[in-house]
Parts: C-alpha cells; structure tokens; sequence
C-alpha cells in the first residue's frame, strides 16, 4: 500500500497516511477539523535493490547491452 502525504490548508498540519489506491482521499485534518486536508504531490521514494536488477534482464538479442548496440548501428 502507498503512503500518502497529506497537508491542511487551513493549519498546516502534515501527516502521512497508509492507504489503498482504491481508498477515497481524506478530507477533514486530525487537527483542526477543518475539511481542508489535501494530498500532497510528492515522489515515489523506491529503490530497486538486491540481484537480479540489471538493464539486460528483460532484453534479448543484440538489445541486451544497449551502448554496444547503439555504437554498432551508427
């Protein structure tokens, strides 16, 4: 599930929220209860890591090493 950044207009207060993608966004802050609680657009914050995550892993043929392949078409 994705964590959302939410913000209130009205006092600024800032919390981050752990929602479905399907759940229907928070309206009224925990603080002020003001209906003034809006998502905040922020970056996805993931990171491939461990084996396995190499650019030639879903390429077959000459695509494999893309700089090779660039070189040799030109």
């Amino acid at each position: 599930m994705p964590i959302y950044e939410y913000v209130c207009n009205s006092c600024g207060f800032e919390k981050d929220v752990l929602q479905k993608i399907s759940d229907a966004a928070l309206k009224e802050c925990p603080s002020c209860h003001e209906q003034a609680f809006n998502k905040r657009i922020s970056a996805a914050g993931f990171r491939l890591a461990g084996g396995g995550w190499y650019e030639t892993d879903f390429k077959t043929g000459k695509k494999k090493n893309l700089t090779n392949y660039s070189e040799s078409s030109s």
